[in-house]
């Protein structure tokens, strides 16, 4: 008998028990060798008072095990309460988020029949580090973090991930004509790691029109590869489209640990009453399987669930009286693949793995990107200013400017207002006051901007937040505002 490999497992809440059961069931009797370290997470641990979902002592377990199979959570309604997805990921350094997305056609209804693609989603950064601040009256923020390593392994990943899996393209989507400096990294760097991979196509689509095009045509990509948000979101459209969010698996990828889950939530409306489709978790398994190599057993399993689906044997969520032939439960689905180990779909593509363990991949090489001058030139001062008039803001902060500093420009929620703009712009309490050094082209130091800061508090300015000015090699590291 084959050695277990042991795995942490979390039956969740809502329909996150009778899901994992199922799946255990279905990829035990395919032949996986697993030894099951059980684990308690979600609701009932959020409202024991621990606001991440997650006691302490079950994140020994994942160490141990490094391989996390995680049926759906709850979490509870109100403030205060973590994502424990992004709590795990970020913990275990899972920077990759890879979702299959597959037509069943004609069997589950889909206006795709010939969709066939996978989601590389970066996991870590992006609007998730969730790093938010409420800082007037009227305005909140949340920063939006890219970061070169980042990128670059995530890019990387993609096109390792193509290699491994016989894909031909990547596809990368950015809105960098609009985040010039934060997708525009993104996408520069995509650029730089395609060149690495000659044998794979590669192409860049703005976000917007990319997206239009995947909901329209989806069988023009293959691999797209994305920033957090976008790969979020784009993920369940691509799922929906191939015929339900339900039927679709997720892997989290990291270079020690990997969390292997369902896309949907945990549907409590649904606990208890033996209805919910398995599949997503299933097939999150089965990328379990293939990632701690075992891919004879994820072959077996894979291609029994292709032919319960071919078959017609079908949950009530994609249940059509004119294509299914069966509705059944969620037990009774497990059994029906358990009985069809062994064989093969005869219409839909059977699936074929090899001894390829996901880890294997080379992802861990950065380029070698020298490291430019950096130079301090200016500060952003942002101001809670509840007077709508620019023009005395304006010549406050001349006065305020000191002998070290002149004020460039004053914006509003990223609006040019002042010099000189004659805008009908909406404008709130939250104001950025731009300033350079007074001696042009000179660097300014920490200890001016602090005596700049300290001026405005005297005058009785309410300043909020900073923001240094940078050079890289004489390359502005900010934008400029809009209208300017």
């Amino acid at each position: 008998m084959a050695q277990k490999t042991p795995i942490t497992v979390a039956k969740g809440d809502g329909i996150g028990p009778e899901i994992m059961d199922a799946t255990l069931r279905i990829i035990q009797a395919a032949g996986a060798q697993l030894e099951l370290e059980e684990i308690e997470i979600g609701e009932k641990v959020y409202l024991r008072g621990n606001s991440a979902g997650i006691e302490p002592t079950a994140y020994d377990s994942l160490r141990r095990t490094k391989v996390f199979l995680k049926a759906p959570i709850t979490t509870p309604q109100g403030g205060g309460f973590k994502s424990l997805n992004v709590t795990t990921r970020k913990a275990f350094g899972l920077y990759a988020n890879i979702r299959p997305c597959v037509s069943y056609y004609p069997f589950v209804r889909t206006k795709h029949p010939k969709l066939d693609l996978v989601i590389v989603r970066e996991n870590e950064e992006d609007l998730y580090a969730g790093i938010e601040h409420r800082q007037t009256h009227e305005v909140i923020q949340c920063l939006k973090l890219i970061s070169r390593p980042g990128s670059e392994k995530i890019c990387r990943y993609a096109f390792e991930y193509a290699r491994m899996n016989n894909r031909k393209k990547v596809t990368c989507f950015t809105k960098d004509n609009i985040m010039k400096m934060t997708d525009g990294l993104f996408h520069k760097i995509f650029d730089e790691i395609a060149a690495e991979y000659p044998d794979i196509q590669n192409e860049h689509w703005i976000v917007d029109i990319g997206s239009a095009k995947m909901a329209d045509t989806p069988e023009v990509f293959d691999v797209i590869v994305l920033p957090n948000l976008y790969g979020d979101i784009l993920s369940d459209v691509a799922a929906q489209i191939a015929g339900s969010v339900g039927l679709a698996g997720s892997a989290n990828i990291g270079e020690q640990c990997a969390m292997f889950e369902a896309i949907h939530g945990s549907a409590p409306r649904h606990a208890g009453k033996n209805s919910a489709n398995p599949s997503g978790l299933f097939l999150g398994s089965i990328l379990m399987l293939v990632h701690i190599n075992q891919p004879e057993a994820a072959e077996a399993a894979h291609n029994a669930w292709l032919k319960t689906i071919e078959d017609g044997i079908h949950t009530y969520d994609i249940f059509d009286p004119n294509i299914s032939k069966e509705k059944v439960g969620t037990k009774e689905f497990a059994d029906a693949v358990i009985a069809r180990i062994g064989k093969k779909p005869e219409q839909l593509k059977a699936v074929s793995y090899k001894h390829a363990p996901t880890q294997q991949l080379n992802v861990t090489r950065t380029s070698s990107a020298k490291l430019e001058k950096k130079e301090l030139v200016g500060v952003d001062v942002f101001l809670h200013y509840a007077s709508q008039d620019a023009e005395a803001l304006g010549e406050a902060a001349r006065k305020l400017a000191g002998p070290e500093f002149e004020i460039s420009i004053i914006s509003n929620r990223g609006m040019k207002i002042w010099p000189g703009m004659k805008v009908d712009t909406m404008r709130t309490d939250n104001w950025r006051c731009r300033f350079f050094s007074s001696k042009s082209g000179q660097p300014v130091s920490h200890s001016q901007i602090v005596a700049l800061l300290g001026r405005f508090a005297q005058a009785g300015f309410d300043f909020i937040k900073t923001e240094h000015l940078y050079t890289f090699d004489g390359q502005p590291g900010f934008t400029q505002p809009q209208g300017a």
